[in-house]
């Protein structure tokens, strides 16, 4: 046993090159013999053979208190009872427990020695049952040939040395996550970064002609690949990308927005840099940025670089929100054993109702719908976060209730449902539609949100006695009971088992309902007119279209549109920032290769961003601009 723990001494030797006295002998400073390395170790490491492990297990000794059983090795291997350390160091593949979730989460495999011709030993610890057991539960044994080769064929080593830094590692990480094309703007603190990320043959850099489109590009392509990634440098391009992202926080769209920094030999130096403004406060842009991210993050240490990107990249995913990564512009170049390896993928913790309060919430809404005459049902923008958009859609078909989307939420719920009615906008919905809302006896509002443009005004002609409020977490039923802890999917689920069909309201709508007419035909030599520009619009739309809809009158005269079965369509309700849609459309297009998208702007906005025209050419021949003047 006591040779089996002598290894684990080595491994923690590798790193610190001898045994710090003050935290293994009891007694004082002035009374403490030091003695030479060579007592301990039978040769000196070299640099390239230090690993983190050592340092991790050896800590982890300390902290359980193993002073004893250090000091005893010591004496033991002083006096010739231990065998000497073995002539290659072993190093660890993984810890097998984490000690606290989040490391859990985001758990990594620790990098194997570079030269080839080491011999890589494994442990297997187990977790004790107890703190006085850990000592004895360490079980070190060298694995056979096949276990061997079993292992290996779990971690994927770097084909050179030059992917183990820390550009390379950002690079994979986004890779994993399912990002494929980064949007970027060069500038001096950014150029390392990038040449890494170019390196990388799963990973395309676009550059962009200013750091805003950059930002309105990432915002769209998280529209369609549900996670998008921006570039940017400094403080001139973190404040430039500001705007973009916070429209991307507003909503939910989770983006990773990540920034060269200064050096970090300059951090703590009082040195002023270019860029900023002339202060030599380096958080200026991180006290912009905690107010439209979820999570922010600092890099400028290698040891706990690793560690700190996986932490964003999870928040990200997790909270459905952009977050703030700025990394030393000195670091995307240098190695560290924790990037050596393919990262472990991420496990986000499935989140899971409370039984009790779905039950009881079920019981209520039952309730109150079936003894409604006329109850309608509603969809609103945050299906698309909760994932709930099948959950909807299946309990549209079993309750049979008419079927409208707020403005936001268009694109969202399909309008090939055979009970669709069209969008309810207050004053300006769908022909016929805001009748029928507005009369009903009980309305479900599933994931919406209220606001001044959604509501038009707050015309909404609603009673809050009403309605069912459905939110991604909550719901709540007019005004009374709440019910806290409630996943959206899960409360739709059950609740179309259970709930009674009733198509009293829909066939209200059928009689009522009166068909649209055909715009006249321009006259030779007229201008054209908007109703007759959007009947062309409507005549070329198919399943393999998506339709990006900017601010201003393009909302209204798209909100008119039939979508076929397939056909996307975005727009910023929730931010509304003018030229937002010119850069969406390039991220959209990217990560939508099977899409053909058609971008609806008017002039005004067009000359906000028009350069992001220009972008990236082989994209563009696919879309259309038109201008609603």
């Amino acid at each position: 046993m006591v040779k089996r723990i002598s290894y684990l001494l080595s491994l923690a030797s590798t790193r610190i090159g001898t045994w710090p006295n003050s935290l293994v002998d009891s007694r004082p400073p002035w009374r403490r013999r030091r003695r030479a390395p060579h007592r301990f170790l039978c040769r000196r490491i070299e640099p390239h053979e230090y690993d983190f492990a050592g340092e991790y297990l050896f800590q982890l000794a300390i902290l359980r208190r193993f002073k004893g059983l250090i000091h005893l090795l010591r004496k033991k291997h002083k006096h010739g009872e231990v065998a000497s350390w073995p002539a290659t160091p072993f190093y660890p593949i993984s810890p097998a427990w984490p000690t606290s979730a989040s490391e859990a989460v985001l758990c990594q495999q620790i990098a194997r020695p570079s030269s080839a011709s080491e011999a890589v030993l494994c442990q297997n610890i187990t977790r004790p049952s107890s703190v006085s057991e850990e000592v004895l539960a360490l079980n070190i044994s060298e694995p056979s040939l096949a276990s061997k080769t079993i292992l290996n064929s779990h971690i994927a080593q770097p084909s050179s040395a030059s992917e183990a830094t820390l550009g390379c590692h950002i690079a994979r990480r986004l890779i994993q996550i399912g990002v494929k094309d980064v949007f970027s703007v060069p500038r001096d603190f950014n150029l390392t970064l990038l040449d890494h990320l170019r390196s990388e043959p799963e990973l395309n850099l676009i550059t962009c002609c200013n750091e805003l489109n950059a930002g309105y590009a990432a915002d769209g392509y998280a529209r369609a690949c549900c996670v998008g990634a921006c570039v940017v440098s400094f403080t001139v391009g973190g404040l430039s990308v500001l705007n973009a992202i916070a429209g991307a926080y507003s909503e939910n769209l989770p983006l990773i927005c990540i920034v060269s920094g200064p050096n970090s030999n300059d951090y703590c130096s009082d040195r002023v840099l270019h860029n900023p403004t002339g202060l030599p406060d380096f958080s200026q842009e991180l006290q912009c940025f905690r107010t439209v991210t979820c999570y922010q993050v600092v890099v400028h240490n290698l040891n706990e670089a690793h560690e700190q990107i996986d932490r964003a990249i999870f928040m990200a995913l997790e909270k459905s929100k952009p977050v703030y990564i700025s990394i030393s512009c000195n670091l995307p170049a240098f190695q560290h054993p924790t990037f050596s390896c393919e990262p472990v993928p991420f496990f986000l913790n499935p989140k899971m109702s409370n039984q009790m309060g779905l039950e009881a919430a079920i019981e209520v809404i039952l309730t109150v719908l079936n003894k409604a005459v006329k109850p309608v049902l509603v969809g609103g923008p945050n299906i698309r976060m909760a994932k709930a958009k099948d959950a909807f859609v299946e309990l549209a078909g079993a309750s049979g209730y008419p079927v409208a989307v707020m403005p936001s939420a268009k694109g969202i719920v399909p309008e090939n449902l055979p009970h669709f009615i069209g969008t309810y906008w207050g004053a300006i919905s769908t022909a016929f539609c805001a009748e029928i809302v507005e009369s009903a006896d009980a309305y479900v509002f599933v994931g919406p949100i209220f606001n001044d443009y959604s509501s038009a005004g707050y015309s909404l002609l609603l009673k809050k006695e009403k309605a069912i409020i459905i939110q991604p977490e909550r719901v709540v039923v007019g005004n009374g009971a709440s019910f806290g802890c409630i996943l959206m999917k899960d409360f739709l689920e059950a609740l179309a088992k259970r709930i009674e069909k009733n198509t009293t309201a829909f066939e209200t709508y059928k009689r009522v309902y009166v068909p649209e007419g055909q715009p006249l035909e321009c006259e030779p030599n007229e201008p054209l007119r908007i109703n007759v520009l959007f009947k062309h619009i409507q005549s070329m739309l198919f399943g393999k279209n998506a339709i990006i809809a900017e601010t201003g009158d393009s909302w209204f005269n798209c909100q008119r549109l039939k979508l076929p079965d397939g056909c996307r369509y975005e727009f910023q309700m929730q931010y509304g920032s003018t030229g937002w849609s010119v850069g969406a459309t390039l991220g959209y297009a990217q990560a939508a290769t099977d899409k053909r998208v058609i971008a609806c702007i008017g002039d005004g906005s067009f000359q906000v961003t028009a350069q992001g025209y220009l972008d990236h050419d082989p994209l563009w021949p696919e879309q259309h601009y038109i201008s609603d003047k």
